[in-house]
């Protein structure tokens, strides 16, 4: 892996906690919650072949009912996302983020190279539409950006985590530039998106995070398990094309605001 790959401080025992045992009541309705997914991504798979048929309020409906059925309440809030070539950037938490970012608006998602080659997962993310970037590869990184945009330019949505990582949601990354190239390229929109996750009286909850060298099992039955955990989606206003000379300023303008300093989380996860 190249060293300039981004990472984050983020891991399951400083961020996350260590689990506490789960209750038999509790792993039961667990297990139902995973069953509820489960049976939603068989769905979703069997209508694959249809997809560009199926209306798009039903594609963000299924990505909703997806994260409700694990257990996590979900808020949205802002405007909405306009038609035609898009590009939706938020920050990355969870692997949760995915179905909610599509709730926003359907669209063509950005995956690193390696998904292409899990058993299943891969080639059904092939089949769905998802562009590949080889994050190992710099020289790889132009053809990456043409892509993009020749994506947008056809008037496709393109959903990117331009912070490369996934962070607990105490703090963030920056948001990486490349990406926004693709937008300045095609002159479309770009669509902030802040998510977060919360527990029922207000607490920022860690209990979604994917973080450090967790599992995605692990992950799973953490979410299944928790209680009161509300996904909270913020749709920002679309930076119009044109408002930014380069890419730099347009990462900048779409990075949400963090809530604490980077460094200071960096500091206390140590």
């Amino acid at each position: 892996m190249s060293a300039w790959l981004p990472t984050a401080p983020c891991t399951p025992r400083a961020c996350v906690g260590t689990p506490e045992a789960v209750p038999a009541r509790a792993a039961a309705r667990a297990v139902l919650r995973l069953t509820g997914v489960a049976v939603l991504l068989l769905a979703g798979i069997a209508l694959l072949p249809f997809g560009s048929r199926i209306p798009a309020a039903l594609v963000r409906r299924w990505c909703r009912w997806i994260v409700r059925a694990a257990g996590v309440r979900v808020r949205v809030t802002g405007t909405a996302a306009p038609a035609g070539g898009l590009l939706l950037v938020a920050n990355h938490i969870s692997w949760l983020d995915v179905p909610l970012l599509a709730a926003v608006r359907p669209a063509r998602m950005l995956a690193k190279s390696e998904v292409r080659r899990w058993p299943v997962a891969g080639p059904l993310a092939a089949r769905g539409g998802v562009l590949f970037i080889d994050r190992d590869r710099l020289r790889a990184l132009p053809d990456t950006v043409a892509r993009i945009a020749r994506a947008l330019r056809e008037g496709t949505a393109v959903a990117a985590f331009p912070e490369g990582s996934t962070w607990c949601g105490r703090a963030q990354g920056p948001f990486r530039r490349a990406v926004f190239q693709a937008a300045l390229d095609a002159g479309v929109p770009v669509q902030p998106v802040r998510i977060g996750y919360r527990l029922t009286g207000g607490a920022p909850g860690t209990a979604a995070a994917f973080v450090g060298d967790d599992t995605l099992l692990a992950s799973l039955w953490r979410v299944a398990t928790a209680r009161g955990l509300l996904a909270e989606v913020e749709v920002r206003a679309p930076i119009p094309p044109g408002t930014h000379p380069d890419r730099r300023s347009l990462a900048g303008s779409a990075q949400p605001r963090e809530a604490a300093p980077a460094w200071t989380h960096t500091a206390l996860v140590a």
